[in-house]
């Protein structure tokens, strides 16, 4: 059963600790093994990924088959119904609406002393998509990951996935890329897949920045490459917060709290309250709601490792007890939501009032679903438009305006020892 705490008590304090400290990287030799087919994928390219495949996955293609065809599209699309295609559609087009108004546009501004002065904005050219397969079909985290580098002018968006048994891939995830931008579909997953993108093979091509969720082998290739290309984040595992008084409903918050304590064992589901009775009656309900969910044996893992009802005294002490842990996903479920908002400093979604269920945002309210985890709220930001795009200084400046800074110029090269700075503008007078 899912502690009622306050936290104030040493208990208390241990379980957000707790929280705040899970990993998902502690996984003996795993980082050993990742950096082997690494190293053998960027040395051997497809060789290498079509044996590890084979050796993985138990399935056996070649550069003529690690592609998805226009023929195993289609096929998609007749295997798939029309009522999801339309959700999918519906909900494709609330991601790029909302990922719209994330566009920003190059600037310059000249000013009549001879400067001009400006930022050219560029999206990456080559951008690669990581999406789980294999026992089960995501067809949210296409097009969460796939839509804002599509809005933001990405030219090229290679999405990778595990396949089935049969050497195919899910229909609804065909149906997803597509719908989403996706400008070709590679049938591999894991580490492997994630080598291809960073380094390129004979059949998948080199990219840019590599986003999207995995297992651990993807996790920690990820972080392998970052700097070689760039990546989204290494996603922990996930985690609810939600901050309620009086006015919530017990059926909700518990049903929102499973919500996310049903995606694995090491995802976190803490309520705080300002409600002593509210607490018991969540508690009491949690466990009503978990004996008839399908996921039961995750949800008790994830409640009874990382699941907390924590009393406080103030909604401001909630608030700042949530800034500390910086939930990935915060539910408001108060009379006044948006009078909290500016105590709010650290989450990555926040979900407002009793009708805003997390759901809601993985699926169909439009804003992302990547989110920061693992306390990182603190310092990042939901995937956006940002993350596809690249940022250039423009500087033009006319004789006279330079001439203007001449001296301060050369007196600050001077004073860092940099005389051929210096020179590089005295040369100019």
């Amino acid at each position: 059963m899912i502690p009622i705490i306050r936290y104030e008590t040493e208990d208390g304090k241990k379980i957000v600790e707790q929280i705040l400290s899970r990993s998902q990287f502690e996984h003996g030799n795993v980082q050993e093994i990742v950096d082997g087919i690494l190293t053998d994928v960027h040395k051997n390219g497809d060789k290498a990924v079509f044996n590890y495949t084979k050796q993985f996955d138990k399935i056996d293609i070649d550069a003529s088959t690690i592609r998805v065809s226009k023929e195993e599209i289609d096929y998609a699309y007749t295997q798939v119904s029309e009522d999801l295609i339309r959700v999918i559609r519906n909900a494709a087009t609330r991601i790029k609406d909302f990922h719209q108004k994330q566009k920003i546009n190059s600037w310059f501004e000249p000013s009549p002393n001879g400067e001009t002065l400006g930022q050219l904005i560029r999206p990456l050219e080559n951008v690669g998509v990581y999406v789980p397969g294999g026992k089960a079909a995501y067809p949210s985290s296409v097009i969460m990951n796939v839509i804002p580098a599509h809005v933001a002018g990405v030219k090229n968006i290679y999405m990778t996935t595990p396949a089935q048994k049969d050497g195919s891939v899910y229909p609804t995830t065909i149906v997803a890329a597509v719908e989403a931008g996706v400008t070709e579909i590679f049938k591999i997953g894991g580490a492997q897949a994630i080598a291809a993108l960073a380094y390129g093979t004979e059949s998948v091509p080199k990219v840019d920045k590599i986003c999207g969720p995995g297992n651990i082998f993807v996790a920690l290739a990820k972080r392998s490459v970052y700097g070689y290309v760039n990546i989204d984040s290494v996603a922990g595992p996930s985690e609810i917060l939600i901050i309620a008084d009086s006015s919530a409903k017990t059926e909700f918050v518990a049903a929102d709290m499973l919500s996310q304590a049903e995606h694995d064992e090491l995802a976190s589901a803490i309520l705080i309250t300002t409600d002593q009775n509210l607490a018991a009656e969540v508690q009491l309900e949690i466990e009503k709601q978990t004996a008839v969910l399908e996921r039961k044996e995750i949800i008790e893992k994830s409640i009874n490792n990382f699941g907390a009802i924590i009393v406080v005294d103030t909604i401001e002490e909630a608030c700042e007890i949530s800034n500390g842990i910086a939930p990935e996903h915060m539910e408001l479920c108060t009379e006044s939501p948006f009078e909290l908002l500016p105590l709010v400093q650290n989450a990555g979604a926040i979900f407002m009032g009793n009708y805003s269920p997390e759901p809601l945002g993985d699926y169909m309210a439009g804003p992302n679903h990547v989110l920061p985890t693992g306390g990182t709220a603190r310092f990042f930001s939901p995937l956006s438009i940002d993350d596809f795009i690249k940022k250039s200084s423009i500087i033009s400046f006319s004789k006279n305006a330079l001439l203007a800074l001449q001296d301060d110029i050369i007196d600050f090269a001077n004073a860092e020892g940099l005389t051929a700075h210096a020179n590089a503008v005295r040369v100019r007078k």
